[in-house]
């Protein structure tokens, strides 16, 4: 079963790390006021994450399978650590992220030129690839940075509670599968129930905000030069996020474990 965590591990890791780096192509698309060419390319980034989570989804509903034949196996535990792979992804995300602003530039200008992802990719050569450790950037973060950056707090707050809400969502279904094994298929596909609330905050609060603040940093340099900094704190709520789910994981399972009674 070690193997098999660390798998699930590794995983989750490469989810959080290829969702944050989002951030690192709005900021390059910022950067060269070519935003709606960066949103296209975060779909790469969104068939990395969910081509890791077709794997990941059910490696970890096999430890509920084990749970179930051995009272002994601590499920918890291991979607515990599962968990903290989450938070390591958007750890290397943070320390990534200089470095894959200046890619992610270099991305969008050949982008523009070739017109299309397939013939971008066809025009890469091993030297470009070679020549991509010119772009390697030491992350580089003082406090006092951060002093006069002109974002809610409540932004901060929500996408925290946001970020946990999504970490633990399938998690949570599937702990919530084992506290109620007579509903264990219904519970097991509840996750929506977790991930509707943080989709619910998301929408209303947390997207228009972050809209605002990009559509600024497009049309002032000023706030062009203060969109990293935001950035980088969200990234750095979003790493709070996933360590608060640590707390919301068992909570949120009862929840959905009720619900379902509720339901059924």
């Amino acid at each position: 079963m070690a193997g098999s965590l660390l798998v699930a591990f590794l995983l989750t890791m490469i989810i959080h790390t290829a969702e944050t780096l989002s951030y690192s192509v709005r900021y390059a698309g910022v950067r060269l006021n070519k935003i709606a060419i960066a949103l296209s390319l975060t779909g790469i980034i969104v068939l990395v994450s969910r081509t890791a989570n077709l794997i990941q989804a059910p490696l970890t509903a096999k430890f509920v399978d084990v749970a179930k034949n051995d009272s002994s196996f601590s499920l918890l535990n291991y979607l515990r650590v599962i968990l903290l792979g989450g938070s390591l992804g958007t750890l290397i995300a943070i320390g990534l992220f200089p470095t894959f602003i200046g890619l992610f530039s270099r991305i969008i200008s050949k982008l523009e030129i070739q017109g299309s992802i397939p013939k971008l990719l066809a025009s890469v050569t091993i030297g470009q690839l070679k020549n991509t450790r010119k772009y390697v950037r030491r992350p580089k973060i003082r406090l006092y940075y951060f002093r006069y950056l002109d974002i809610p707090k409540r932004l901060i707050v929500l996408n925290i509670f946001v970020t946990a809400f999504y970490t633990v969502g399938v998690m949570s279904s599937l702990y919530a599968a084992h506290l109620v094994p007579k509903y264990s298929t219904t519970a097991s596909q509840a996750s929506g129930i977790i991930n509707g609330m943080a989709t619910i905050l998301l929408t209303i609060f947390i997207d228009p905000q972050l809209g605002l603040i990009t559509d600024k940093a497009t049309a002032s340099e000023e706030h062009r030069s203060q969109l990293g900094k935001v950035y980088v704190l969200l990234m750095g709520s979003r790493f709070l996020g996933t360590l608060l789910g640590q707390f919301v994981l068992v909570p949120a399972a009862y929840l959905i474990s009720m619900l379902v009674r509720l339901m059924v």
